[in-house]
């Protein structure tokens, strides 16, 4: 799950990159996406050890959490501007959505991940 954790930082750092430079650079809030991708590199780091592997995992899984409930509120306006309508901030309105749909897909591997590790221990007394 490390390795998953990794790959998800850093596509979160990209999204968080294009959307500060597609923005011009006008806002910090662009970055979001990339400080949360930071944190999951730091912890997909700091899992690498086994002594820290289970609670890297977990900070993970919560971090994955709240950047899915902080960014899906961008969607509506995905969905709005696919319908024909206008949004006030089109690129942040991506960036979130992005970010969410990639948040949501890292917490059901995560959850995933969680059950078969239960389930493994279970199995093995």
């Amino acid at each position: 799950m490390a390795q998953t954790t990794r790959f998800f930082g850093l596509a979160l750092i990209a999204v968080g990159i294009v959307g500060y430079v597609a923005t011009d650079a006008v806002s910090i809030t662009a970055l979001i996406p990339a400080f949360f991708g930071v944190v999951l590199v730091i912890l997909a780091w700091l899992a690498r050890n086994e002594r820290h592997r289970k609670h890297a995992m977990h900070v993970a899984a919560i971090i994955g959490l709240l950047g899915l409930l902080g960014a899906v509120r961008g969607l509506s306006g995905v969905f709005a501007m696919l319908s024909g309508g206008e949004v006030q901030r089109p690129a942040a309105a991506v960036s979130q959505s992005i970010m969410a749909i990639l948040m949501g897909i890292f917490v059901g591997l995560c959850v995933r991940s969680f059950i078969e590790a239960r389930r493994a221990r279970i199995a093995k007394g």
